[in-house]
């Protein structure tokens, strides 16, 4: 269980930093909105054979080692492509998941790879009428790294600057949640308080660093693994605060109007979710030098070096269970740190077509926690 559902700490009284301090120039804190995102056009293109009952489906993704799954999957031949087979898909690539679900609400996109806070925040803001979770696809590779010589312990946080990757997103939620456990007060919209939060790309997050203007960042893989190289060391391992190191970071989520509509390319998408991940998993060394050749032709993308690769890459699990109860601490903890009201997240998840395609491969099916669709 993550340890914001079990506050023991009492927390301090907040000392708010003066209000020229939280107005610290940054040329890379520029908030990435829906907009920002970037197609993938010359491999958007179907492997071959009969389409199915959708001629296009229109899939987003991060150029993160936490959805390796989609940009190996996705790849030129791969197998999520495969199993589309004359099916196009139609790819663009996103910095964080609000601006993702923002596409999706505007009927930009059929299905994404997405972190659990913008998951939950657009399937709540939609009245539950949005989207629905299909499939998992990784646990863990998000870590609190930080300068050794500007902070050394939790105590240290105090007037930090620390980054996360945007508002609202899954590390901006975890970020809260622990500065709130260790006692910490901030302000979850301007980021004020007694640690600064900012808003920064992952893109652009280890030139901040490199320069001095953020002490520390809460970062998925392989932003984290990059900090690393530059002289930052981990203060928190995300995994140490769940049960068992496990949690959801990235799952499939589909939107419920394609899902009714063509659940024949939805299935495709997640046998070849789980063709991929199994195939991750059993060749990790190809799979780390595909994966990187990939992120050298994404957007925002390019090759990581063996020292961030190789660590990142074994930060992360992936898997095909979407791990059902950590979403819901994870809805927990945004409405404890007053980014999001109390949900109802009955319905956010069918995974029906999961179950049905692990069963086809005689491996076990997983379970929805109790908020799958009625």
């Amino acid at each position: 269980m993550h340890i914001a559902l079990a506050r023991a700490r009492a927390r301090r009284p907040g000392r708010r930093l003066a209000a020229a301090a939280a107005a610290l120039v940054l040329g890379v804190l520029t908030a990435c909105g829906y907009g920002s995102e970037a197609r993938n056009d010359d491999r958007d293109r179907a492997v071959g054979g009969e389409p199915l009952s959708a001629e296009t489906v229109d899939v987003g993704y991060f150029a993160n080692i936490t959805h390796a799954t989609a940009v190996v999957g996705l790849q030129e031949n791969g197998l999520i492509r495969q199993e589309l087979a004359g099916t196009r898909a139609s790819t663009q690539v996103f910095n964080a998941g609000p601006s993702a679900i923002e596409a999706l609400n505007a009927g930009d996109l059929d299905v994404a790879f997405l972190g659990p806070s913008p998951t939950i925040n657009g399937f709540a803001q939609s009245g539950g009428e949005s989207l629905r979770i299909v499939a998992g696809a990784a646990s863990g590779g998000a870590s609190l790294v930080v300068n050794p010589d500007r902070v050394s312990g939790p105590e240290d946080l105090e007037g930090a600057r620390i980054a996360s990757p945007q508002l609202g997103n899954t590390q901006d939620v975890a970020l809260l949640s622990h500065l709130a456990d260790e006692g910490y007060q901030v302000d979850p919209q301007t980021g004020e308080g007694d640690v600064q939060v900012f808003r920064i790309s992952n893109a652009e997050i280890p030139a901040a660093f490199s320069g001095g203007d953020i002490d520390g960042a809460w970062v998925p893989e392989p932003t984290a693994a990059t900090l690393l190289s530059r002289g930052a060391e981990t203060l928190l391992d995300e995994g140490e605060l769940w049960q068992d190191g496990r949690y959801v970071v990235t799952h499939v989520i589909a939107a419920q109007d394609f899902l009714a509509q063509h659940p024949d390319v939805v299935e495709a998408i997640v046998r070849g979710v789980v063709r991929t991940n199994a195939w991750i998993n059993d060749n990790p060394a190809d799979a780390r030098e595909i994966f990187n050749a990939e992120l050298a032709r994404l957007p925002g993308g390019g090759e990581l070096p063996a020292e961030v690769l190789d660590p990142a890459f074994e930060h992360v699990e992936f898997l095909d269970d979407p791990l059902a109860e950590t979403l819901r601490a994870g809805a927990e903890n945004a409405v404890e740190v007053g980014l999001l009201d109390e949900p109802d997240l009955t319905g956010i998840y069918d995974l029906s077509i999961l179950n049905r395609v692990l069963a086809d491969q005689g491996l076990p099916e997983v379970t929805d926690a109790g908020l799958g669709a009625r």
